[in-house]
C-alpha cells in the first residue's frame, strides 16, 4: 500500500509540495489499481442538506459539480477520484481520517463509512 507525501523540485532547484491527492490518484490510475483511498478530515462528500453522498458513478460525480454542490477545497479531491475511476481504477473512496478504523469500516463493511466513487465497466 503506497502512502504518498510528495514534493518536488522545481528548475530552480526549489522544493514544492505537490497535491498528495492528485499524485496518489496518478499513481493509482498507472497502476490500475483496484481502489484509491483519499483520507481527509470531512466525512465525504455532502449534498446541499449536509447528507453524506456514496455510491455515485462519474455522471453523477459530474452532474454534482455543474450543479455547484460541489466546490471549493473539495474539487481537487474529488477530480482526482473522478479521474483515477475514469482511467480505470476500479473505485475511488474519500473518508474521513478522524473516524477510527474507517479504512476498515469503508472495505469491510456494506454501508462504508464515506463517499464511494465507482468506475465503469469492471
Amino acid at each position: 500500500i503506497p502512502v504518498i507525501a510528495p514534493i518536488g523540485v522545481g528548475k530552480d532547484g526549489q522544493s514544492y509540495n505537490i497535491n498528495a491527492d492528485l499524485v496518489a490518484g496518478k499513481i493509482a490510475e498507472v497502476l490500475q489499481a483496484e481502489k484509491l483511498i483519499l483520507l481527509t478530515n470531512t466525512p465525504g462528500l455532502l449534498d446541499a442538506d449536509g447528507n453524506l453522498l456514496t455510491g455515485l458513478n462519474a455522471k453523477q460525480v459530474n452532474d454534482l459539480i455543474a450543479e455547484g454542490v460541489i466546490y471549493g477545497g473539495m474539487l481537487p479531491k474529488i477530480g482526482c477520484a473522478l479521474d483515477a475511476v475514469q482511467a480505470g481504477v476500479t473505485s475511488s473512496h474519500i473518508i474521513d481520517g478522524r473516524v477510527q478504523h474507517a479504512v476498515l469500516l469503508e472495505m469491510f463493511t456494506d454501508e462504508g463509512v464515506g463517499t464511494l466513487i465507482r468506475g465503469g465497466g469492471r
